[in-house]
């Protein structure tokens, strides 16, 4: 499932095409995903000004310009496809090279499940063979207390993400610190794979319990600095593209190759000097990968 960098980069490259322009038509092809789409959520998308696109956790949220936001979550497969007229996609050649796009009337694919028709000329598809993914819209001033954002702990890249949070939030907690980690209320956005590479590179075993890792306001501290740069470093790579994710220029990310133990089992530990070879043990159902040599 994306986590944060893949979200984050999906934002990223659909602003240029969407922030600033017209919905001029929400198509919705079936009608449901992972859940029913909601009553009238075309009707009300359409023809409104896409303001903004945020991204909160791993949802995508689109304000829009009648006080409302469109929130999108891409599930295990969903993905945004973006599709320009020939007129367009010669002047989108002139600016990056490394973009490539087709005629939009060109695509007709099963799983092409949302399309937002552009006043621009731009189409941008929601495909997700899955359908894990879902749509919502919520009025702006519900958003924070909508059931998708209540309890939400602080995004990891801000201000609101710190030492001290951990601390916090970990007194007394007598559970693993990498399931800490993967809990939304702690902190948002953050999934199995930069969990894994965090603690690594933190050097913290992850069975160690998290009231026994906020005793040490240092480590804590490194924890914070290693999860924010491991998630800087994923987002400047395009995300990691493991089975389904793609950009949304249609590249796949490459932060994949950067793992240091995600999905090594058995292979050498990169660390100077360490002979191990990378474990997985499961925790809560999930695989999680450590050096038991360097993590402790």
């Amino acid at each position: 499932m994306p986590e944060l960098p893949e979200v984050e980069t999906v934002k990223q490259g659909l602003s240029p095409f969407m922030a600033g322009a017209v919905i001029d038509e929400l198509i919705l092809n079936r009608e449901n995903l992972r859940f029913p789409f909601p009553k009238d959520m075309a009707n009300i998308c359409s023809k409104t000004t896409i303001e903004h696109i945020g991204r909160r956790a791993k949802f995508l949220i689109f304000s829009l310009s009648n006080d409302w936001c469109l929130i999108s979550h891409l599930g295990m497969s969903g993905r945004y496809i973006i599709e320009q007229s020939t007129q367009q996609n010669n002047n989108q050649k002139s600016i990056d090279n490394d973009i490539l796009f087709t005629h939009a009337s060109e695509r007709i694919e099963k799983h092409d499940h949302v399309v937002f028709k552009m006043q621009n000329g731009t189409h941008v598809i929601f495909n997700d063979p899955r359908r894990f993914g879902y749509m919502d819209i919520i009025r702006k001033d519900e958003l924070e207390n909508s059931k998708h954002m209540e309890g939400l702990g602080p995004e990891p890249l801000s201000n609101h993400f710190s030492a001290q949070t951990l601390i916090d939030a970990g007194q007394g907690k007598k559970r693993p610190i990498k399931l800490a980690l993967l809990d939304q209320k702690i902190v948002a956005g953050l999934g199995n794979i930069y969990v894994c590479e965090a603690l690594f590179r933190a050097k913290i075993h992850p069975e160690k319990l998290f009231a026994d890792v906020v005793m040490d306001k240092k480590q804590c501290s490194e924890l914070v600095r290693h999860i924010q740069n491991v998630l800087k470093e994923a987002i400047e790579s395009g995300g990691s593209s493991l089975k389904d994710h793609r950009q949304a220029n249609g590249d796949l990310g490459y932060f994949q190759h950067q793992f240091k133990v995600y999905g090594r089992e058995n292979d050498p530990c990169y660390s100077a000097g360490c002979d191990a070879n990378i474990r997985r043990i499961t925790q809560s159902g999930r695989s999680t990968f450590y050096c038991e040599a360097c993590q402790n």
